[in-house]
């Protein structure tokens, strides 16, 4: 849609600008809702996508540095000398960011346009001149309210970027993102990415620890009505409402999508030559899948891009955990990766039959996010569909499924005796795993190879169990492995699941 039609339509749905800053019981405009964006997302289904104009060419062409040399001023952010009791700071368009957004707030139930201000932004004497007209405005924003420390607004989540956003609890920095909806991710003909093109930030009254944010989204397929519901605190949690609108059959969707970051541990370490132990920002996809069973996946930094897909029907939820939790475990001191957050995806409602599914990516470098987890849906939604969703985000600590956990797996060459692999699984201290390691059955399989029948014992350093194993791959270049400690009958861990490959 064009500048001009995109105004056209803002106008006929919801009057203009300057009329939705009057108060609605005044002009008979019907009050701001969560039904104001489904509206507007209704109407953008039923037009041919067109995208947003982009920002002048001299933002577009600035380079990561120049981008850097300005920033926005806290002092100035909105609602700061309000009684409000969160702060929002604003982005800057360009670079990787080439279409700007649209944000707003609500007051009384009425809607006003944050308009765009430069002047808000501190600079450095290398700041680059940059124009003043054209299809300006933010990129993005950033959410700030009190959390550990009285009287100090700090920052916790931020929206920017394609439909991406992120969050931390008190004890985190940030990490891996999630989106507000995935399509085509992996597929041959390439990934399209929906984006946020508007939002609405709802003001807070004096002392209310929760925001309400709704956003409105935009791709080629699909059109899309958001609604967040954050809170703050140990845990960030977002209650997400979500109404979609297909322009054409999406065959490939991605609901809850997660995105991060993995690069090596103690399974693929020699392929990097680094001083760091470990490098990722979650090192496993954690499933309580809708027969109760948990799942732990062990990520992989593969050589060719892989798509593994657990097939599921109404899942109680699925995550990217980052279990590794002290500073020795990565030895960096910048990223601090041992502080960054898990998440975990709570469906509500019925979300069907479908799959969780996991695409690893290759990666060389730290940069790059290589992961994504999402459901998927397993009917493709039809051109002209609605379809309606919600979900819980915890963004975090690991939620607790009340068995044994995997907290660490490593693999080598076997040095002594017959040829293979050795796999060893570090169990956490349980009330489950109390007694001797003989009395546990080890459940070791693939389908692909024989396996060792395993050697369990204690591990004095965590007080846990070790789990440790062999195979021989041979000329496979592909091994599924499962792994699980049974005890009477009944599972004394989750289910440890590994794709090796060479």
């Amino acid at each position: 849609m064009t500048p001009l039609s995109r105004r056209s339509f803002l106008a006929a749905a919801l009057a203009s600008t300057s009329v939705l800053a009057m108060p609605a019981h005044a002009t008979g405009i019907p009050a701001f809702s969560r039904d104001t964006v489904t509206a507007l997302a209704r109407e953008l289904a039923t037009r041919s996508y067109a995208p947003r104009a982009k920002v002048p060419q001299d933002w577009l062409d600035i380079s990561y540095q120049d981008y850097q040399t300005r920033w926005f001023r806290n002092s100035d952010a909105l609602w700061a000398g309000t009684p409000s009791s969160y702060n929002v700071d604003f982005f800057l368009p360009g670079l990787y960011f080439p279409r700007a957004v649209q944000i707003n707030t609500v007051d009384n139930n009425t809607s006003e346009l944050v308009p765009f201000d430069l002047s808000l932004f501190d600079k450095t004497d290398k700041a680059p001149d940059l124009s003043e007209k054209g299809n300006l405005g933010y990129s993005g924003l950033r959410l700030r309210t009190e959390l550990d420390q009285p009287g100090l607004k700090n920052e916790f989540c931020v929206f920017q970027g394609a439909s991406y956003f992120r969050a931390i609890g008190l004890a985190n920095t940030y990490g891996l993102s999630a989106r507000g909806l995935a399509l085509k991710t992996g597929d041959p003909m390439g990934e399209e990415f929906p984006e946020f093109i508007e939002f609405w930030l709802e003001t807070p009254a004096p002392g209310q620890r929760n925001i309400v944010l709704h956003a409105l989204m935009d791709s080629p397929s699909v059109s899309g009505a958001y609604r967040f519901d954050i809170l703050p605190g140990e845990n960030c949690t977002m209650d997400v409402e979500a109404t979609l609108f297909a322009r054409n059959e999406l065959t490939h969707v991605g609901l809850g999508p997660l995105t991060s970051m993995f690069l090596f541990d103690q399974t693929n370490r020699n392929h990097f030559d680094d001083f760091r132990p470990a490098v990722h920002d979650s090192e496993g996809l954690l499933i309580h899948n809708g027969n109760g069973e948990v799942l732990w996946r062990q990520l992989a930094n593969p050589k060719h891009l892989q798509i593994s897909s657990f097939v599921d029907e109404n899942p109680y939820g699925f995550g990217l955990m980052q279990r590794s939790r002290k500073f020795s475990d990565f030895a960096d001191l910048e990223a601090n990766y041992h502080k960054r957050p898990c998440l975990w995806v709570e469906p509500k409602g019925n979300w069907g039959q479908g799959a969780v599914t996991l695409v690893e990516i290759p990666a060389d470098q730290e940069i790059y996010d290589n992961i994504v987890a999402y459901w998927r849906p397993r009917e493709a939604y039809a051109a002209g569909t609605q379809v309606d969703l919600s979900y819980r985000l915890h963004w975090g600590h690991e939620p607790d499924l009340h068995l044994p956990r995997v907290i660490n797996t490593a693999a080598g060459a076997r040095v002594f005796g017959t040829p293979g692999r050795i796999v060893t699984l570090d169990f956490a201290d349980h009330p489950l795993l109390d007694g001797n390691p003989d009395e546990f059955d080890l459940l070791i399989s693939s389908p692909h190879v024989d396996t060792s029948k395993g050697v369990l014992q204690r591990n004095p350093e965590t007080g846990g169990l070790r789990l440790a194993f062999s195979f021989e791959p041979e000329e496979k270049t592909l091994v599924e492995l499962r792994a699980q400690l049974r005890k009477n009958g009944a599972a004394a861990s989750e289910v440890w699941l590994y794709r090796w490959t060479t």
